[in-house]
């Protein structure tokens, strides 16, 4: 049978309180008493039951982080921002992927007020689920994560998507593309959207017009899904053919440069590429990746300081910071030898 608080208490010579005080407020605790309690629980394996304290205490010592994909390395990279914020502070995190279903993501966060959380960082789906309001209304801290927020009452850090569109495209049009294609995901999320805003933009001030723009929108944002779109440029007539896309990700952004190999296009030189992310696999790729950088640890770490913040509950202020993106020119987008169309 596992040793019990009591069992530990025994073999100090001291009180239950006294050894709950050295597991929960060792600083109560003189230190020849304390270095007696933890002897105690080293010689007996004690572990405490985590669970019971929970319930006393009205929360655990965890923290939820609800992304959208975790097979994309932006949201590792993300969880790493926050795991090292919380670890420090004596808190676990408690990884949950949603895979863009807001089904999905609901009975992620159930699992998580039942777990009883100090707080949730989250980059939702398309439409903020009731879900998240429930938790707000019980008290629960919500951060959103690469993502505005609806209203000022609620904290989130994101990063200037129209910009990072508009850098992406103005990078292509001055190297003398005209035909340009924005290869984004079908689930509508406002960020995708964002960017595809930017290279319209960028599109429109360039050429007057938006007709040489080309939107192709495959089901996920996956290299499968950059691998479709390319096979649809490839496959369209050389008058109508894109000859540089903007790709939503730099997962789509590999499954385009993967394609585009396989069918003997030439990259840059018949077809240049930007990714978005920056992603460690964008500047390892064959064809190293141009991209627009966002800085996918310190989105994790700042939400998670945002979060820990607002879990303590004094003169907490509601932030909503926004980050600027920056592009990153490599190999799939230098100067085409051919010129532009």
């Amino acid at each position: 049978m596992p040793a019990s608080i009591r069992d530990v208490a025994e073999s100090a010579g001291v009180s239950v309180g006294t050894v709950s005080n050295v597991l929960n407020r060792p600083e109560v605790v003189s230190a020849a008493t304390r270095e007696r309690v933890l002897g105690a629980i080293a010689a007996l394996g004690f572990v405490r039951n985590e669970s019971a304290r929970q319930l006393r205490a009205g929360s655990s010592r965890t923290v939820g982080l609800v992304v959208l994909d975790i097979a994309n390395p932006f949201f590792t990279d993300v969880a790493r921002g926050v795991e090292d914020v919380v670890n420090p502070a004596g808190l676990a995190l408690i990884l949950c992927n949603s895979d863009d279903r807001p089904e999905k993501e609901s009975a992620h966060l159930d699992v998580l007020a039942e777990q009883r959380v100090q707080g949730v960082l989250i980059t939702p789906t398309a439409e903020l689920t009731p879900h998240l309001r429930s938790l707000r209304r019980r008290g629960v801290p919500v951060v959103l994560v690469d993502r505005r927020a609806p209203a000022a009452d609620q904290c989130a850090v994101a990063v200037d998507d129209v910009l990072g569109g508009r850098l992406a495209a103005e990078h292509l049009l001055e190297r003398g593309h005209r035909r340009i294609a924005f290869i984004g995901g079908a689930s509508g999320l406002p960020q995708v959207q964002e960017r595809h805003d930017g290279v319209e933009a960028a599109v429109r001030e360039a050429t007057g017009a938006v007709d040489e723009l080309l939107t192709l929108s495959p089901e996920a944002l996956t290299v499968a899904g950059g691998r479709e779109a390319a096979a649809r440029i490839v496959g369209m007539p050389a008058s109508r053919r894109p000859t540089a896309a903007v790709c939503a990700n730099d997962l789509m952004a590999l499954g385009v440069l993967q394609e585009m190999v396989r069918q003997g296009v030439r990259v840059p030189d018949e077809f240049a590429i930007v990714g978005y992310d920056d992603i460690d696999f964008a500047a390892a790729a064959a064809v190293p990746l141009t991209s627009v950088r966002k800085p996918r640890q310190e989105l994790g770490s700042r939400a998670a300081r945002l979060l820990l913040d607002e879990a303590r509950g004094e003169g907490h202020v509601h932030v909503q910071e926004v980050f600027e993106p920056v592009l990153v020119v490599r190999e799939s987008s230098r100067v085409r030898r051919t010129g532009g169309r």
